[in-house]
């Protein structure tokens, strides 16, 4: 790096840093925040499948639920580190948390962060039953996929280190969400998966935030998010939903009072003539 050249533009060159002394103040309090939401939504994700295991109808899929649950306890001691490494707050994680801790089913949360963490909101809805919690889990990983494909190239070295290492082991939690799908399915579950499909797909689209903002644009300018909200949303609709209806179900409709929603992939229109 040219010691002349100012820290944006070297970022914006896509430039790495790769240790906490080199970060500005700014980009520092963004990267803690992004690592944070990683951290949180990870511990909330854990604790709410936890309560899940035993209603698995399956040895193999207790077991399966079993390894969700720890490994993604363990990707949020990784990030953790990270943050440790920034001078975090370790105790707050140490102590008790309520990350089990869950909102009524019927709230109306959007995107915007609740409570005393910084999960995503949709880790404040609770799961209704193993078929609800399977669902959920394909859908979400599906999206995580995505995340961590962008998050993975990430200007802060260790970060993206981390999470390129992460994210196979999520992809394989996400293929055996899949597997629990298909298996819901072919014991008579479709009526459930249905409505746990109907419940889950708008507030999983929400997960990605809503359209453009600020906040990307200076994210975007310092190489620590890529592509925009949208552009990732779409892709998960258009690629889970193929992938759910390949399975036999129905993907939701677009709720028809939000026109800019990217919850699901939108009918073709008519061309002009």
């Amino acid at each position: 790096m040219d010691r002349n050249m100012p820290i944006e533009e070297y970022l914006a060159q896509g430039g790495v840093l790769t240790a906490p002394a080199n970060c500005p103040p700014r980009y520092r309090a963004e990267l803690l925040r992004l690592m944070a939401s990683f951290v949180d939504s990870e511990m909330a994700a854990a604790a709410g499948f936890a309560e899940r295991i035993n209603d698995a109808p399956s040895i193999r899929g207790r077991i399966a639920a079993a390894r969700i649950v720890l490994e993604k306890t363990a990707h949020a001691e990784r990030v953790l580190g990270l943050m440790a490494e920034f001078g975090a707050d370790m105790a707050r994680y140490d102590a008790a948390h309520p990350w089990a801790a869950r909102l009524p089913r019927d709230a109306d949360l959007g995107a915007a962060r609740h409570g005393g963490d910084m999960r995503l909101a949709l880790f404040h809805y609770p799961l209704d039953g193993w078929v609800d919690a399977v669902v959920m889990h394909l859908l979400m990983g599906r999206a995580v996929g995505l995340q961590l494909a962008e998050y993975a190239r990430a200007s802060y070295r260790p970060l993206a280190e981390a999470l390129g290492e992460i994210a196979p082991v999520e992809a394989r939690h996400t293929e055996l969400a899949a597997d629990g799908v298909r298996s819901i399915l072919a014991r008579g579950g479709a009526d459930a998966a249905q409505a746990a499909l109907a419940y889950w797909v708008p507030r999983v689209g929400l997960s990605f935030g809503r359209g453009q903002s600020d906040r990307f644009a200076r994210l975007a300018g310092w190489g620590l998010r890529h592509r925009p909200n949208a552009a990732l949303a779409a892709d998960w609709a258009a690629a889970t939903a193929a992938e759910i209806r390949q399975m036999g179900l129905r993907w939701p409709d677009p709720d028809p009072d939000e026109p800019l929603s990217p919850l699901a992939p939108r009918a073709p229109t008519e061309p002009s003539r």
